[in-house]
């Protein structure tokens, strides 16, 4: 596990999405957390948004970014938690194609050595839908960090060795195309 440097970064567009009934851009931590951490990376920020915690609204900004050419991951934070106003993962999952299960569990290895067995109380998830990876994320700025440092900054990094998300993008859908 390791970068490979003769290989070229290929920076990928990302957008940003807060899920929030009280956050405003000027106050949203996590999400300037998210965006940092993606343009120090090298990363292009593709757009930024914060919708309520409403699973519809949640859908329709996911499925309108996975239309767009200019996004090629979206990570959303906030509204993974267990309470009636967290839908951020059944908005997720009524957009996804495949979902990428061994990110929560990863996510969840992650969160266990930094809060302990609190970790069992968040859902991240991840998936693919139209060729686009969504990833969403609690809305705390500790996981947003954990998140980004610990599995997304060489998961989306094309240099990345034994393997990574960037290199199977051309395949995401391969079963669209024409034989």
């Amino acid at each position: 596990m390791a970068i490979d440097e003769s290989r070229d970064f290929i920076p990928v567009r990302i957008a940003v999405l807060t899920i929030s009934d009280s956050r405003s851009l000027s106050d949203d931590r996590s999400g300037d957390t998210l965006v940092e951490r993606i343009e120090s990376a090298g990363h292009t920020l593709a757009a930024r948004d914060i919708v309520t915690d409403d699973r519809a609204e949640i859908a329709a900004r996911l499925r309108g970014w996975i239309e767009s050419p200019d996004v090629d991951v979206v990570i959303s934070t906030g509204g993974t938690g267990l309470t009636g106003r967290d839908v951020t993962v059944e908005a997720h999952r009524d957009v996804y194609e495949k979902e990428i299960d061994a990110f929560g569990t990863v996510f969840t290895i992650v969160s266990m050595n930094k809060i302990g067995t609190s970790a069992v109380q968040s859902r991240a998830t991840a998936g693919v839908a139209r060729g686009t990876y969504l990833f969403a994320l609690p809305g705390s700025p500790g996981a947003c960090r954990d998140a980004w440092d610990e599995i997304l900054l060489a998961q989306l990094d094309y240099r990345h060795r034994p393997c990574n998300f960037v290199e199977i993008f051309p395949r995401l859908e391969e079963h669209r195309r024409r034989k």
